[in-house]
Order: C-alpha cells, then sequence, then structure tokens
C-alpha cells in the first residue's frame, strides 16, 4: 500500500510533462512544423485552424511512432505493471526503443555539436550519448528535416506568386494585389494534384 500515492505523485508528473515530452521526444514536431509552413506557403496563416493541424499531428505522430510505443508496452509497462519488473528497470527497459528511434532520426553531428556546447568528451557510442544531449540534439534535426521538406513545399507556391505578379505587371494592373488571385490559384493546384496525400505520404515516408 505505501507504494500507491508514490505512483500516483510519479503518474501525475508524468502527465504534467507529456506535452513537453511529446514535442521533445517523438515525431510530432517535424509534422506540425511542416503542417504550418505549408499553410503559411498557401497565404491561408489561420486555416486550417491550430485545433484542426494539432489533431492531425497527434495522429501521424500515432502512426509513425507505434512500433516505439508497442515496444515499450511489451518490455516495459506490461510487466511493471504485472509485478514481474522494479520502476528503475521498467524506465531503463522503456526508454531504449525510444531511444533508437531518436538515434535513428538525429545526425551525428548534431549529437557532436551538443556535446561540445555541453564541454562533455563526444560519444564513442551510441549508448553512450545521454538523454539530455540526445533530446537536445534530436530536436535540432527534425527542426533540420522539417525545414527541408518546408521548403520544398514552398516552391510551388512561390511559383504560382511570381508567375501571378509577372502576369499583372505586364497587364498593367499593378494596383491589383497578387494574392488577391494567386490565392485562389494555389488552393486550386493543391486540391488537383491531391496535395494532402502527396505530403502525408512523404511526411510518414520520412521517418523510414
Amino acid at each position: 500500500m505505501s507504494g500507491s500515492p508514490i505512483q500516483i505523485v510519479l503518474g501525475l508528473t508524468l502527465l504534467a510533462a507529456l506535452p513537453a515530452l511529446l514535442v521533445c521526444l517523438t515525431s510530432f514536431l517535424r509534422i506540425i512544423v511542416v503542417l504550418s509552413m505549408l499553410r503559411h506557403a498557401i497565404g491561408l496563416p489561420e486555416t486550417p485552424p491550430n485545433v484542426v493541424l494539432i489533431g492531425m499531428a497527434l495522429l501521424l505522430t500515432g502512426f509513425t511512432m507505434s512500433p516505439v510505443l508497442e515496444r515499450v508496452h511489451d518490455d516495459a509497462l506490461r510487466p511493471y505493471l504485472a509485478g514481474k519488473m522494479e520502476g528503475t528497470v521498467a524506465l531503463d527497459k522503456g526508454l531504449q526503443p525510444l531511444r533508437g528511434f531518436m538515434l535513428k532520426q538525429t545526425r551525428e553531428a548534431d549529437i557532436f555539436m551538443m556535446a561540445d556546447l555541453a564541454k562533455r568528451p563526444r560519444p564513442a557510442t551510441e549508448a553512450d550519448v545521454p538523454m539530455t544531449q540526445l533530446a537536445a540534439a534530436f530536436m535540432v534535426s527534425e527542426l533540420r528535416a522539417a525545414f527541408q521538406i518546408g521548403f520544398v513545399v514552398f516552391l510551388p507556391f512561390l511559383l504560382i506568386d511570381l508567375l501571378v505578379s509577372s502576369i499583372l505587371m505586364a497587364l498593367g494592373m499593378m494596383m491589383m494585389p497578387p494574392v488577391t488571385i494567386a490565392m485562389p490559384l494555389k488552393i486550386l493546384m493543391f486540391v488537383l494534384v491531391d496535395g494532402w496525400g502527396l505530403l502525408l505520404r512523404a511526411l510518414i515516408g520520412s521517418f523510414h
């Protein structure tokens, strides 16, 4: 019975830190940044609403992280709840699949950079990378990957903006805001090429 209050406190602490862990340790960061950049590339800073983008990002995060979560459940959570494993051992076992996912998505250069910033020796093996340095390096790598994908997303919409501006200037319609014509064209192009399907496939594929 003495362990029950401790477990409740630990559970509440974990729930409080869950949003930060979701951003720092999963694929959520890359997905939400790319979706936000797409919204700005189209020229609709508030459409789709934030709640829609966050909901979509959470669902895609579940898809990409499902193998990791299944391993955490089988290797750590289930034995711990069954009383077959101590808490510290379960925590270590549960972190291993997550570390494997993060290491696979993190550039070695970013890990070394974080070690240099922390004024620590550069890790010789993956097992030597502290979790704090790995989380920071993982976030940098995710932001880099998100901006690379976002750059590719921006290009076709930028081309439409340039074409519309050039045509309006050639017609002498310099008082007409290009965005008035470019925005419907960008939305039409995005729908015709099945933009959502292409983007979601590219996002999910970038984690494999």
